[in-house]
C-alpha cells in the first residue's frame, strides 16, 4: 500500500517512516502542510498520517480540505493534543482514528493495519487465496504451509492480487503502490517482479493473468 506522511519534527518522521516500510508499503513523506495537501492532491493514496502542527498549513486544514474534494482516503492523525476537543474536531472532520503523542510504535502499526483493513473490506490480518495464506502483521507468506521466500516488494504485489482476488490492477496504479517518489519505478520492473511472484507461487491453486492493454488480475484455479 502507498502512504503519505506528514511530520515535521525529523526523528518522528524518520521513524514512523521507518516502520510503515518495515510493514511493506510504499511512504512518501512530506514535513510541509502546504506540499503535503498540493501532493494529495495529485497522487493517489491508500493512507494518510498526519499530524496537525505543520509550517504553513495545518493538518486540520489539510483534512478539511481533503474531505471537501470528496477524498475518501483513511487518515490516521497524530499530535501531541490529547484534550478531547481536539479529538472531537480531527474526527468530526473527517479523520478515520487519533493517535496522541508520544504513541508506542506497536500501536501505531495496529492502527495502520486496522484503517487498512477496512478499506479492502477484511476482518483480519490473515488473507488466504488458493493455497496462499499472507500474514499482514507478521509480513509472511506461506503456500500449503511452506513459507515463501519473497522479497518485500513481491510480498507487497502478493497481498495487493490476493486481497482483490478478480479485480484487474492496471500497471500505472501497481507502480503508484510499489514504487515511492525517490525511486524511479518503470513497466518493465513490475513485470520482472510479477514474472519472479509467478515462478515462487507455481501450484498455489491461483493464476496471475495478464490481460493485455488493462493489467494483472488473481484468479483461483
Amino acid at each position: 500500500m502507498r502512504v503519505l506522511v506528514v511530520e515535521d519534527i525529523a526523528d518522528v518522521g524518520e521513524a514512523i517512516v521507518a516502520s510503515l516500510e518495515r510493514m511493506g508499503h510504499r511512504v512518501d513523506w512530506e514535513r510541509d502542510g502546504r506540499s503535503a495537501d498540493e501532493l494529495a492532491r495529485v497522487q493517489t493514496y491508500d493512507l494518510l498520517v498526519l499530524d496537525v502542527m505543520l509550517p504553513h498549513l495545518d493538518g486540520f486544514s489539510i483534512l478539511r480540505r481533503l474531505r471537501e474534494r470528496k477524498d475518501r482516503t483513511p487518515v490516521l492523525v497524530l499530535t501531541a493534543r490529547s484534550q478531547i476537543e481536539d479529538r472531537v474536531s480531527a474526527l468530526d472532520l473527517g479523520a478515520d482514528d487519533y493517535l496522541v503523542k508520544p504513541f508506542d510504535f506497536r500501536e501505531l502499526e495496529a492502527r495502520v493495519r486496522a484503517l487498512l483493513r477496512r478499506q479492502t473490506g477484511s476482518a483480519t490480518n490473515v488473507v488466504r487465496c488458493g493455497l496462499l495464506t499472507i500474514d499482514r502483521a507478521g509480513r509472511v507468506a506461506e503456500l500449503d504451509g511452506r513459507p515463501l521466500d519473497l522479497t518485500r516488494r513481491e510480498l507487497t504485489l502478493l497481498e495487493i492480487l490476493a486481497t482483490r482476488p478478480g479485480r484487474v490492477f492496471p500497471k500505472d496504479e501497481l507502480i503508484d503502490q510499489l514504487f515511492g517518489l525517490d525511486d524511479e519505478p518503470s513497466e518493465n520492473a513490475v513485470e520482472q517482479h510479477m514474472a519472479r511472484l509467478r515462478r515462487k507461487i507455481a501450484g498455489a491453486g491461483v493464476e496471475i493473468r495478464t490481460l493485455r492493454g488493462l493489467g494483472y488480475q488473481m484468479v483461483t484455479d
